[in-house]
């Protein structure tokens, strides 16, 4: 999942590690984004629009103009209903969602908050969007009058400076490149004169008609039962621990406790916009990635220090929610497309009986090979995108896919009726899946990956992130399977070079290269000046450390480097 790794990844926070809130809140409203520095323009990746106030690329001025961006967007596209705003615990997030509704109530838009003054986990605002646009036959609307949409504040898993900003159309998922784009040119076209956009001021604006307060977490934990047989958790007696990572869900799993009579456990249930309790990941940075062996290091360290007398197995979250860990007694902290792997032989392999016949396997194309080899020994189709779960929206509305996961711990399933649950990556359900699993199976799903093992083979995948520029990151957009001139990839005959996606022909933003045991993928990230080269090898190690230089050679040369 990393390239070079810090010296200090995997050990405590030091004081010298820790954001000061106060500078992160001030610079927030101080610093003003100038349009003609493209790294303090609104830049809208796979999940909306990401930066931090010291580098003034998260600001005030910044989601004035894409809250007023978003409001002529849903204006001219006819979306008349409510909007769904949630926050996660960000220091950066509760100012910018105060910003968002000053400029939605002058916008006359209905805005949902949360009726508990609470966190808002991504999911639970896809899954309100979808509830609210449902039909009274149970299938999903999305023309017709009164639809939904939504804004999650939230940078994800991100660093503690940072501040996200997302918008969820009536889809309740990630935003389609040309919806997210056009806001974006809308939102950079006002930004020289972002002081002109109109605004009610909060105090004024929480009071305000347009204002109403929605049950977020009593909607999503009630509906929980038509998703994970919790019954079946319930009566086995599963101890399952859950650690929030300080975010969203903190507060939701005492009430699928009390709902469901389960038998949960937070194991550390402190919210900290510093987030002083967590290891430092792989590049010397705080991140609360609950599937990164570093960023959990402390949890793991608890566990096997005497806590997992205490559980079974054990859950994670991220701030947002969207995204999960699992750790297991003797396995740690479960690589998140070995986790996927199980899932998808359990759930299709006699799981989820009404679900559509045919539905496939989502999955992005820099996720496993193994995820391939167990959908294929289960006879399940196979459908592999580009990266970003908004490729998945529209498989699981239409029941192409039964289940979209992605390598970076993002998943969404559906329901037991062959209905869609969310259209946004949801971490909540795999944890409980998790458990399922284990009351079903008598074995964690720690235990069952050695077992798929066993049977397809053990494979060996990294990611390396390598800093690069805008300019550089543009050059990606020319790479052709003829960039690739070699013809064989990690000492195997190459079958296959591809630049746009097997499973809907969309674009990739770079290249995969496959054999029959080895693959890599090179591509930017939407969200920081970053590109990512994502390996695997079936043959061994050393294979993969060769792939990976073959593949570093290959991107090198596309930038001109």
């Amino acid at each position: 999942m990393e390239g070079m790794v810090a010296k200090n990844a995997g050990m405590p926070a030091t004081p010298e590690d820790l954001i000061n809130v106060d500078e992160v809140l001030g610079k927030y409203y101080d610093l003003v984004p100038d349009v003609n520095v493209p790294e303090e323009r609104v830049i809208f990746g796979t999940s909306g629009h990401r930066g931090s106030s010291l580098k003034t690329s998260f600001n005030e001025a910044h989601i004035v103009v894409i809250s007023q961006a978003i409001a002529e967007n849903r204006k001219a596209a006819g979306i008349t209903g409510p909007l769904y705003l949630g926050r996660d615990t960000h220091a950066l997030s509760l100012p910018a969602w105060k910003t968002a509704i000053e400029v939605l109530v002058a916008n006359g838009v209905r805005v949902r908050i949360d009726s508990r003054d609470d966190f808002t986990p991504t999911p639970t605002v896809s899954h309100a969007i979808l509830t609210h646009n449902r039909a009274a036959d149970g299938t999903q609307r999305f023309t017709g009058d009164d639809l939904a949409d939504g804004i999650v504040v939230t940078p994800s898993h991100n660093p503690p400076t940072d501040g996200g900003f997302k918008y969820d159309p009536p889809t309740g998922g990630p935003a389609p490149a040309e919806t997210t784009n056009a806001i974006a040119a809308r939102a950079n076209e006002l930004l020289p004169n972002w002081k002109n956009v109109a605004r009610v001021p909060y105090e004024q604006a929480i009071k305000s008609d347009l204002i109403k307060r929605f049950d977020y977490r009593e909607h999503y934990v009630d509906d929980l039962k038509n998703i994970i047989d919790l019954d079946l958790i319930k009566n086995s007696g599963v101890r399952l621990g859950i650690d929030p990572l300080g975010g969203a869900s903190v507060h939701y799993w005492e009430l699928i406790n009390e709902k469901y009579g389960l038998n949960i456990g937070l194991v550390n249930p402190e919210v900290d916009p510093r987030w002083s309790f967590m290891t430092i990941d792989h590049d010397g940075k705080i991140r609360m990635d609950p599937s990164s062996p570093y960023a959990m290091k402390g949890l793991v360290d608890r566990l096997n220090a005497g806590a997992w007398d205490q559980y079974d197995l054990v859950g994670g979250t991220d701030p947002d929610a969207d995204r999960h860990g699992i750790v297991c007694p003797g396995s740690g902290v479960m690589n998140p497309n070995h986790y996927i792997a199980v899932c998808v032989e359990y759930l299709f392999g006699g799981n989820r009986p009404d679900w559509p016949a045919g539905a496939g396997v989502g999955k992005t194309l820099v996720s496993s090979s193994l995820i391939d080899r167990v959908a294929a020994s289960i006879n399940a189709k196979l459908v592999e995108v580009p990266v970003g779960f908004k490729w998945f929206v529209d498989p699981l509305f239409n029941g192409e896919v039964g289940f979209g996961g992605e390598e970076s711990s993002g998943m969404s399933f559906l329901r037991f009726n062959g209905r869609v649950w969310t259209t946004d990556k949801d971490g909540i359900i795999p944890d409980l899946l998790a458990a399922e699993i284990t009351a079903k199976t008598g074995k964690n799903p720690g235990q069952l990956h050695e077992e798929q093992v066993a049977r397809f083979g053990q494979s060996w995948y990294k990611r390396i992130d390598t800093p690069t520029t805008l300019e550089q990151k543009q050059k990606f957009a020319s790479l052709t399977p003829e960039s690739m001139t070699d013809t064989t990839l990690g000492g195997e005959p190459i079958e296959q070079k591809m630049t746009t996606a097997p499973g809907n022909g969309a674009r990739i933003g770079g290249i995969k290269v496959t054999t029959k045991n080895n693959w890599f993928a090179a591509r930017p990230s939407g969200t920081e000046n970053i590109y990512k080269v994502y390996a695997e090898s079936f043959d061994s190690e050393e294979t993969l450390d060769k792939v990976l230089d073959e593949a570093t050679a290959v991107v090198d040369k596309a930038l001109g480097e």
